[in-house]
C-alpha cells in the first residue's frame, strides 16, 4: 500500500520513519503545511487545534531541510512547557530514525543546565526549548542563534498567555539570519497577530477548521451547581462515569492539591500536577498517568499545557477559566487523533453567561445536563461492573479445577442470590454513600426568583437569601485581604489555625485587596468569630463579624468582581526579567 506522505515531497527516509510509526495518511494540517514548509523560505502561520498532528507538520520538513554535516543549531523550536518540549523532542527522535548525523537537544527549566550546555557543545542541529531556559543559555553565551535558519513557535497563543511575549520578541530579534518563521497556534488572539505583523513577511496562513474553534469530536457538557456543592458535584460526575480516564482542571495550585487530597482520601486513583512540583515529581506523575496507573490527573492550566496523552476520555473544568480562550486548550486534551471525547464544566448560576460566550467562541453547542442522582450513580456503577463481569477473560487460568468445589459450596444458593451477594460486595460503599444523597438539581431549582421578586445586577433576592441563610452557612466579614499578603490557601490556613476548626466547616471564600468574605457553618460561626475577632496580625487588629445585609458580594466593595486574581493564575503576564525566568 502506498504511503500518502510520499506525495507531500518528503524524502524516502522520513516516509519510512512515518510508516514505522503506523501512519500512512497525513492529517489535514500535515497535508496542507508540509508542502509549503519543505521549501524553507516562506513564513508560515498554522491554526489548528491540539491533537491534530502539528509536531509532524513542522518536524518532518525541518528534518528534511537540516544539513547533518553542519554541527551547529540550524533550527529552533520554542514551546511553552517542559512536557511539550520533551514530547516534541521524542517525536523528532522517532522521525529521524533513518537519518544519520542529526542531533536534537531539549532545553528546559528544572533539568541540569550544565548538562544541556555540554550536549549543545557536542554539536546539535535542532534545539527544542522553553523560553526561560533559552534566555538563560543566550545570556551565558552557551548557544549561538546567529546561524539559525528556521524558528518554530509551537502553541504560540499559550506562550503569550503565560507571559512570554518579551522572551519571544527577544529570541526573534536575535535570530537575525533566519530564513523563515513557522508559527503554530490553536487560536489567533491579537498578540499572535502582532508577532505575525512585526516579524513575518507575507506569511502563508493555513487554518484547519474555523479560527478559534474547538474540536468537532468533543461533546461539550455543563452542570449548574451551588458554589458550596462543587466538590460533591465533581465526585458524583466521576462516579457516574466509571470508565473515565481524564484530567480535572482547577484555577489554582491550592485548589488542585486540596481536591487531590480529598479525592485520594475517598479512594480514587488520582494525583495533582502543578507548578510547585519538581521536574522529577512531575515526570513520575505523568509516567503513572500515561500508563493508566492513575485514573485521574488534577492540574492547573499552567502545569497541564502541552500534555499529550492518548485515550483521555474526559476533561472536567472544576471551575470555568477566567480567560475564555483557555477553555479551548483545556478541552483539547481529549478527542485527540480523530477520537471523540467529553468536556464537562461545573459552573454556578451566575456563570451561565460564560457558556453562551464559549458556544460562540468554539462554534459548538453546549449541553446542559442534570447532576446525576444518587440512584443514577449506583445504577451506572452496577451495570458497568456487570459488563466487566460478563466480559472477564477466564481463558488464562485453570478455573475448571476449582469448579467442583465451587459447585458444592453454592449448591444450596440460588443464582439470583449469588448475583445479589456479588453486587453487595462490590457496591456496599456506594449504596451507603448515595442511599440518602441530596438531589443537587432540586437545590439549584430552589434558588430561582419567586413571583414578585425582582432580580438586580447582583442576582435575585432569593439567591442572596440562599447563600447567606438557607445553605447552612453564615457569611462572615474579615478585614484582611490580598494586600495583607494572603492568597486563598494561606488565608484558609490562618483562620483554621486560629479557630482550631476543620476545613469542612467552610464554604465559599471571596477575597479582595483589603477584606474577605467567608462562609462558615452556622453551628461554628460563633466560635470562629470569638477566636479571630480582636486578634493582632501585622500590627493590625483583626475584625471578624457577620456580614450585614445577607449575601454581600465582592462587587459591593468596588473594583470589579471575582476572587483575588493574584491567586487564580500561575504564569500570567510578567515583566521581562530574563534571569528570573521560571519554566513551567
Amino acid at each position: 500500500m502506498t504511503n500518502a506522505f510520499e506525495a507531500l515531497g518528503l524524502k524516502a527516509e522520513l516516509v519510512q520513519s512515518v510508516a514505522d510509526l503506523g501512519f500512512t495518511t497525513p492529517t489535514p494540517i500535515q497535508e496542507q503545511a508540509i508542502p509549503v514548509l519543505i521549501s524553507g523560505t516562506m513564513d508560515f502561520v498554522g491554526l489548528a487545534q491540539t491533537g491534530t498532528g502539528k509536531t509532524a507538520a513542522f518536524g518532518l520538513p525541518l528534518l528534511q531541510l537540516i544539513n547533518a554535516a553542519d554541527k551547529f543549531p540550524q533550527a529552533l523550536i520554542v514551546c511553552p512547557t517542559r512536557e511539550l518540549c520533551l514530547q516534541i523532542t521524542n517525536d523528532l527522535m522517532d522521525f529521524k530514525k533513518h537519518i544519520k548525523g542529526v542531533n536534537t537537544e531539549a532545553v528546559y527549566g528544572g533539568a541540569s543546565i550544565s548538562m544541556q550546555i555540554r550536549n549543545l557543545r557536542q554539536g546539535v542541529q535542532i534545539v527544542v526549548a522553553t523560553p526561560g531556559r533559552l534566555i538563560d543559555l543566550i545570556e551565558r553565551k552557551a548557544i549561538d542563534l546567529q546561524k539559525v535558519k528556521y524558528v518554530v513557535l509551537d502553541e504560540a497563543d499559550e506562550m503569550l498567555n503565560m507571559g512570554f511575549r518579551d522572551d519571544i520578541d527577544f529570541v526573534l530579534k536575535n535570530t537575525i539570519n533566519r530564513e523563515s518563521i513557522w508559527l503554530f497556534s490553536a487560536t489567533m488572539p491579537p498578540e499572535v497577530k502582532a508577532i505575525s505583523k512585526n516579524f513575518m513577511t507575507n506569511p502563508k496562513e493555513i487554518t484547519v477548521g474555523k479560527k478559534n474553534s474547538g474540536n468537532v469530536n468533543i461533546d461539550h457538557q455543563y452542570f449548574v451547581s451551588p458554589a458550596n456543592q462543587r466538590y460533591e458535584t465533581l465526585k458524583r460526575l466521576i462516579d457516574f462515569n466509571p470508565g473515565m480516564y481524564g484530567i480535572i482542571f482547577t484555577r489554582t495550585k491550592a485548589d488542585a492539591q486540596e481536591m487531590c487530597e480529598r479525592l485520594a482520601k475517598a479512594g480514587y486513583d488520582i494525583e495533582a500536577l502543578h507548578g510547585d512540583l519538581t521536574q522529577q515529581q512531575r515526570d513520575k506523575v505523568m509516567a503513572r498517568f500515561r500508563t493508566k496507573a492513575l485514573q485521574l490527573l488534577i492540574a492547573t492550566d499552567v502545569a497541564a499545557r502541552g500534555i499529550d496523552v492518548e485515550g483521555i476520555t474526559h476533561v472536567i473544568n472544576f471551575e470555568l477559566p477566567d480567560d475564555m480562550e483557555v477553555y479551548t486548550h483545556r478541552s483539547g486534551r481529549t478527542a485527540r487523533a480523530g477520537k471523540s471525547g467529553i468536556c464537562i464544566s461545573i459552573c454556578h448560576t451566575r456563570e451561565t453567561f460564560k457558556i453562551r460566550q464559549l458556544e460562540k467562541m468554539v462554534n459548538a453547542q453546549f449541553h446542559k445536563l442534570d447532576i446525576p442522582s444518587g440512584k443514577d450513580v449506583c445504577r451506572k456503577q452496577f451495570f458497568h461492573f456487570m459488563d466487566k463481569l460478563i466480559h472477564a477473560d477466564i481463558s488464562n487460568g485453570d478455573y475448571e479445577t476449582y469448579l467442583p468445589d465451587l459447585m458444592t459450596k453454592f449448591e444450596n444458593v440460588s443464582k439470583e442470590e449469588v448475583l445479589q451477594r456479588v453486587a453487595a460486595l462490590e457496591f456496599d460503599h456506594f449504596l451507603k454513600y448515595y442511599e440518602n444523597a441530596d438531589d443537587l438539581n432540586a437545590r439549584m431549582d430552589s434558588r430561582a426568583p419567586r413571583d414578585g421578586q425582582r432580580a438586580d445586577m447582583n442576582g435575585s433576592r432569593s439567591e442572596r437569601t440562599f447563600n447567606s441563610r438557607d445553605n447552612g452557612y453564615t457569611r462572615l466579614f474579615v478585614n484582611l485581604g490580598i494586600k495583607d499578603g494572603f492568597y486563598k490557601a494561606s488565608f484558609l490556613q490562618f483562620i483554621l489555625d486560629e479557630s482550631n476548626l476543620k476545613k469542612e466547616v467552610l464554604g465559599k471564600i471571596d477575597m479582595r485587596d483589603m477584606n474577605t468574605w467567608v462562609e462558615v457553618d452556622k453551628a461554628e460561626a460563633g466560635k470562629m468569630i470569638k477566636a479571630i475577632d480582636g486578634k493582632r496580625y501585622n500590627n493590625r487588629t483583626v475584625r471578624m463579624n457577620e456580614a450585614d445585609g445577607g449575601f454581600k458580594r465582592p462587587n459591593d466593595e468596588g473594583g470589579g468582581s471575582g476572587a483575588g486574581r493574584s491567586d487564580r493564575s500561575e504564569g500570567r503576564k510578567r515583566t521581562y526579567a530574563p534571569r528570573e525566568r521560571k519554566d513551567y
